[in-house]
Protein backbone atom coordinates (compact mmCIF):
# COMPACT_ATOMS: atom_id res chain seq x y z
CA UNK A 1 0.00 0.00 0.00
CA UNK A 2 1.29 3.20 -1.20
CA UNK A 3 1.51 6.24 2.43
CA UNK A 4 0.26 9.49 2.07
CA UNK A 5 4.55 10.30 2.40
CA UNK A 6 5.07 8.17 -0.98
CA UNK A 7 1.82 10.03 -2.88
CA UNK A 8 3.20 13.26 -1.60
CA UNK A 9 6.36 13.28 -2.82
CA UNK A 10 5.70 11.80 -6.17
CA UNK A 11 3.36 14.10 -7.05
CA UNK A 12 0.38 12.17 -6.64
CA UNK A 13 -2.54 13.58 -4.65
CA UNK A 14 -2.36 12.78 -0.86
CA UNK A 15 -4.20 13.48 2.42
CA UNK A 16 -2.15 16.51 4.05
CA UNK A 17 -3.62 15.32 7.70
CA UNK A 18 -2.17 12.23 7.05
CA UNK A 19 -0.94 11.12 10.93
CA UNK A 20 2.87 10.59 9.80
CA UNK A 21 2.59 13.33 7.54
CA UNK A 22 2.03 15.18 10.71
CA UNK A 23 4.29 13.84 12.77
CA UNK A 24 7.25 14.58 10.04
CA UNK A 25 5.53 18.01 9.94
CA UNK A 26 5.85 18.55 14.12
CA UNK A 27 9.38 17.48 14.87
CA UNK A 28 10.93 19.23 11.82
CA UNK A 29 9.02 22.67 13.01
CA UNK A 30 10.27 21.96 16.61
CA UNK A 31 13.51 21.91 14.97
CA UNK A 32 13.68 25.14 13.33
CA UNK A 33 11.33 26.34 16.21
CA UNK A 34 14.74 25.65 18.25
CA UNK A 35 17.10 27.00 15.61
CA UNK A 36 15.31 29.92 15.84
CA UNK A 37 16.25 30.74 19.41
CA UNK A 38 19.20 29.12 18.93
CA UNK A 39 21.95 32.05 20.07
CA UNK A 40 23.27 33.32 17.20
CA UNK A 41 27.50 32.57 18.71
CA UNK A 42 26.40 28.90 19.43
CA UNK A 43 27.34 27.99 15.29
CA UNK A 44 28.28 23.83 16.73
CA UNK A 45 24.23 23.81 17.58
CA UNK A 46 22.94 25.72 14.55
CA UNK A 47 25.12 23.55 12.53
CA UNK A 48 23.98 20.31 14.03
CA UNK A 49 19.66 21.27 13.87
CA UNK A 50 20.05 22.13 10.08
CA UNK A 51 21.88 18.30 9.92
CA UNK A 52 18.68 17.24 11.62
CA UNK A 53 16.19 19.27 9.58
CA UNK A 54 17.48 18.90 6.17
CA UNK A 55 17.87 15.35 4.20
CA UNK A 56 21.57 16.94 3.02
CA UNK A 57 23.15 19.79 3.85
CA UNK A 58 27.24 20.95 2.51
CA UNK A 59 29.67 22.36 4.00
CA UNK A 60 29.65 26.27 4.77
CA UNK A 61 26.19 26.63 4.76
CA UNK A 62 24.74 29.58 6.91
CA UNK A 63 20.99 30.55 7.50
CA UNK A 64 19.83 33.61 8.69
CA UNK A 65 16.82 33.53 11.38
CA UNK A 66 14.22 32.87 10.74
CA UNK A 67 13.15 29.59 9.15
CA UNK A 68 10.03 27.93 8.51
CA UNK A 69 10.20 24.05 6.81
CA UNK A 70 7.24 21.97 6.20
CA UNK A 71 8.89 18.92 6.00
CA UNK A 72 13.29 19.42 5.22
CA UNK A 73 13.35 15.33 4.99
CA UNK A 74 12.46 16.26 1.68
CA UNK A 75 15.57 19.26 0.84
CA UNK A 76 19.09 18.71 -0.38
CA UNK A 77 21.20 21.77 -0.12
CA UNK A 78 24.60 22.07 -1.56
CA UNK A 79 27.89 23.89 -0.25
CA UNK A 80 28.68 27.23 0.27
CA UNK A 81 24.87 28.90 0.54
CA UNK A 82 23.75 31.86 1.85
CA UNK A 83 20.08 32.40 2.81
CA UNK A 84 19.13 35.69 4.47
CA UNK A 85 16.46 36.29 7.00
CA UNK A 86 12.37 34.79 6.97
CA UNK A 87 13.12 32.02 4.99
CA UNK A 88 10.18 30.13 3.96
CA UNK A 89 10.24 26.29 2.35
CA UNK A 90 7.08 24.17 1.63
CA UNK A 91 9.03 21.34 0.62
CA UNK A 92 6.80 19.05 0.14
CA UNK A 93 8.32 17.79 -2.68
CA UNK A 94 11.61 17.49 -3.29
CA UNK A 95 13.95 20.82 -3.59
CA UNK A 96 17.33 20.94 -4.71
CA UNK A 97 19.43 24.10 -3.77
CA UNK A 98 23.01 23.71 -5.55
CA UNK A 99 26.62 24.79 -4.47
CA UNK A 100 27.12 28.70 -4.10
CA UNK A 101 23.83 29.98 -3.85
CA UNK A 102 22.46 33.04 -2.21
CA UNK A 103 19.04 33.60 -1.11
CA UNK A 104 17.88 36.96 -0.03
CA UNK A 105 15.24 37.60 2.56
CA UNK A 106 11.69 36.36 2.89
CA UNK A 107 12.20 34.59 -0.51
CA UNK A 108 9.67 31.76 -0.23
CA UNK A 109 10.25 28.44 -1.86
CA UNK A 110 6.68 26.22 -2.35
CA UNK A 111 6.28 23.50 -3.68
CA UNK A 112 2.66 22.42 -2.64
CA UNK A 113 -0.34 22.80 -5.16
CA UNK A 114 -4.24 23.03 -3.47
CA UNK A 115 -7.00 21.90 -5.92
CA UNK A 116 -9.24 24.70 -7.47
CA UNK A 117 -12.42 22.81 -6.80
CA UNK A 118 -13.34 23.53 -3.35
CA UNK A 119 -14.58 20.66 -2.35
CA UNK A 120 -11.70 18.91 -3.16
CA UNK A 121 -9.09 21.52 -1.40
CA UNK A 122 -11.74 21.53 1.86
CA UNK A 123 -11.42 17.41 2.39
CA UNK A 124 -7.48 18.42 2.70
CA UNK A 125 -6.32 16.96 -0.40
CA UNK A 126 -2.70 18.28 -1.99
CA UNK A 127 -0.22 17.57 -4.46
CA UNK A 128 3.13 19.08 -4.85
CA UNK A 129 5.62 19.47 -7.62
CA UNK A 130 9.63 19.16 -7.16
CA UNK A 131 11.77 22.57 -7.24
CA UNK A 132 15.36 22.85 -8.33
CA UNK A 133 17.83 25.81 -7.80
CA UNK A 134 21.36 25.21 -9.59
CA UNK A 135 24.45 26.37 -8.51
CA UNK A 136 25.86 29.73 -8.94
CA UNK A 137 22.29 31.48 -8.26
CA UNK A 138 21.33 34.17 -7.17
CA UNK A 139 17.51 35.05 -5.66
CA UNK A 140 16.61 38.95 -4.54
CA UNK A 141 15.01 39.75 -1.64
CA UNK A 142 10.66 38.94 -1.49
CA UNK A 143 11.00 36.64 -4.44
CA UNK A 144 8.43 33.77 -4.47
CA UNK A 145 9.39 30.16 -6.62
CA UNK A 146 6.17 28.27 -7.40
CA UNK A 147 5.55 24.64 -7.66
CA UNK A 148 7.79 22.65 -10.57
CA UNK A 149 10.31 25.58 -11.22
CA UNK A 150 13.60 24.96 -12.34
CA UNK A 151 16.09 27.87 -12.44
CA UNK A 152 18.97 26.96 -14.07
CA UNK A 153 23.34 27.05 -12.99
CA UNK A 154 23.97 31.06 -12.64
CA UNK A 155 20.54 32.47 -13.14
CA UNK A 156 19.87 35.43 -11.21
CA UNK A 157 16.49 36.43 -9.95
CA UNK A 158 15.12 39.89 -9.48
CA UNK A 159 14.27 41.15 -5.87
CA UNK A 160 10.16 40.86 -5.74
CA UNK A 161 9.79 38.30 -8.34
CA UNK A 162 7.37 35.72 -8.37
CA UNK A 163 9.02 32.91 -10.23
CA UNK A 164 5.81 30.60 -12.30
CA UNK A 165 7.98 29.33 -15.06
CA UNK A 166 11.79 27.48 -15.89
CA UNK A 167 14.42 29.98 -15.44
CA UNK A 168 17.39 29.44 -18.25
CA UNK A 169 21.18 29.16 -17.46
CA UNK A 170 23.10 32.64 -17.40
CA UNK A 171 19.80 34.56 -17.17
CA UNK A 172 18.65 37.60 -15.45
CA UNK A 173 14.74 37.54 -14.84
CA UNK A 174 12.91 40.14 -12.88
CA UNK A 175 8.98 40.32 -12.30
CA UNK A 176 5.48 39.01 -11.61
CA UNK A 177 5.50 36.88 -13.22
CA UNK A 178 9.47 36.01 -13.54
CA UNK A 179 10.18 36.67 -16.82
CA UNK A 180 13.75 36.55 -18.34
CA UNK A 181 15.13 39.94 -18.89
CA UNK A 182 18.84 39.14 -21.04
CA UNK A 183 21.45 36.57 -20.72
CA UNK A 184 24.35 37.08 -18.37
CA UNK A 185 26.93 35.88 -20.68
CA UNK A 186 25.83 38.40 -23.32
CA UNK A 187 28.29 42.45 -22.23
CA UNK A 188 25.89 45.18 -21.02
CA UNK A 189 26.19 48.42 -23.63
Amino acid sequence: MTTAYEKMVSGEHYDINDEELIRIRDTTRDRAAEYNQTARSDRQQQRQLLKQIFASIGEDVHMEKSINIDYGINTTIGNHVFINFNFTLLDCAPVTIGDHVFIGPNVQVYTAHHPLDAQTRNQHIGYAEPVEIGSNVWIGGNCVILPGVKIGDGAVIGAGSVVTKDIPKDTLAVGNPCRPKRSLNTPVS
